[in-house]
């Protein structure tokens, strides 16, 4: 087995196939000796292998993403279910990604593979980007001898739970940015334009009216003390994002507000029933039993409030209770959700039934993001509209009592 520290490297070939032809290429390998053994095992007789150069202005190593997960997932399904074997399946899909960084980790399992270690384990030596449940749902697909029934389940549901949080995400990117933007424009007219102003008023003689002596204050402040506030702020998203990593109850509390806030928990309670109901119903169709799939499912709903609530089922569940009886009694699933629970627990067709809620709580998330979208654009440009006209008009204050007066 090659130890873990070592790292797949590129080579560069020449040589001649088996039916005497000239031929070149790359591969990857971790060292040149075994670069040369794998040319053999293809019949190719080398002439000459060198490492590839490196770019002289390399374009750095991009992140793996959840997207390039569930491509993999589709694609070495697609590869399975056409023919391929596993360990030229991950050759192909893993030098033909356009990430660096996931071929280099495709390799390395492909590596593992042709060592004799099982995919569910090559996959396991990766948690960053496998998590528990992909594992034991390709566990499950191996030990049934389904794995590419279950990769293409595992592909869907990867698909639909990155579309929910692109969703998500579509509906918060916009207002954020809108009040990044309103920020950037006050602190830009009270840092450079009301100090303009401030001076013209210095001629008038006259007592400055309380709205543009409040601006005309403030402005100072931030002039005075901006690094202060910049700061402060800097060091609260700090503060804020250690919280997140760190401590779990902090989670908790975020989660639970996230679940109470007007317009936003709506999604992200039907959010998290959709996640429950597609995990819960992908590992219920490989196979896997209730217990064990609740154990994995609590991880993949996204809030720690139903996580914690899966668990708890989990326990009810071992201990001999029916699944809808232990979700009515978390008070977190709709009526509707519990007895379609209960149906599909009774005609013993469970997974189907939390498929169809999934395919409905998902759409439920796309109207309620549109809704949230139709609904947030007017409201935060009249707010912007607000702040920026508060400033012009305390600014022109003062100019219009000066021609009332003349």
């Amino acid at each position: 087995m090659p130890r873990s520290g070592e790292h797949l490297v590129w080579f560069v070939w020449e040589g001649t196939d088996p039916r005497g032809l000239r031929t070149r290429g790359e591969l990857t390998a971790r060292t040149e000796m075994i670069a040369r053994a794998e040319l053999r095992r293809q019949g190719v007789r080398v002439v000459k292998i060198r490492r590839k150069p490196k770019a002289l202005f390399p374009s750095g190593q991009k992140k793996i993403t959840t997207r390039d997960i569930a491509i993999f997932s589709r694609q070495l399904a697609t590869m399975l279910s056409s023919g391929v074997p596993l360990v030229q399946a991950f050759d192909i899909v893993g030098r033909g990604h356009e990430n660096p960084s996931m071929q280099d980790l495709l390799l390395k399992i492909k590596t593992d593979i042709e060592g004799g270690v099982a995919l569910a384990e090559a996959l396991g030596r990766h948690p960053q980007y496998f998590d528990e449940l992909f594992c034991n749902l390709v566990q499950a697909g191996e030990q049934a001898g389904v794995l590419e029934t279950l990769l293409h389940k595992i592909a869907e549901y990867k698909e639909k739970t990155e579309s929910i949080k692109g969703k998500i995400r579509k509906a918060l990117t916009y207002p954020i940015a809108v009040i990044i933007v309103a920020v950037a424009v006050t602190a830009i007219l009270l840092i450079f334009v009301v100090p303009q102003f401030e001076e013209l008023f210095k001629g008038f003689g006259a007592d400055l009216p309380a709205f543009t002596r409040m601006v005309v204050d403030l402005s100072r402040w931030v002039q005075d003390g901006w690094y202060l506030v910049l700061g402060g702020l800097m060091a609260l998203v700090y503060v804020l994002v250690q919280l997140q990593r760190r401590s779990v109850g902090f989670n908790h509390m975020v989660d639970r507000l996230a679940l109470r806030a007007p317009a936003i928990g709506t999604i992200v309670n039907k959010a998290a029933i959709a996640r429950f109901a597609r995990t819960l119903a992908t590992m219920s169709a490989a196979g896997v039993p209730l217990v064990e799939a609740l154990a994995s499912v609590a991880g993949a709903t996204g809030n720690v409030v139903y996580s914690t609530a899966v668990m708890h089922m989990r326990d009810d569940v071992s201990a001999g209770s029916q699944l809808q009886q232990s979700m009515r009694q978390t008070a977190l699933f709709p009526n509707m959700v519990v007895q379609m629970v209960a149906i599909g627990e009774e005609a013993g067709s469970l997974d189907n039934m939390l498929a169809k809620i999934a395919d409905f709580y998902e759409e439920e998330v796309d109207n309620a993001v549109d809704s949230l979208s139709s609904l947030i654009e007017p409201m935060i440009m009249a707010i912007l509209g607000v702040v920026v006209g508060g400033l012009v008009i305390a600014m022109y204050l003062p100019i219009f009592k000066l021609g009332s007066v003349v």
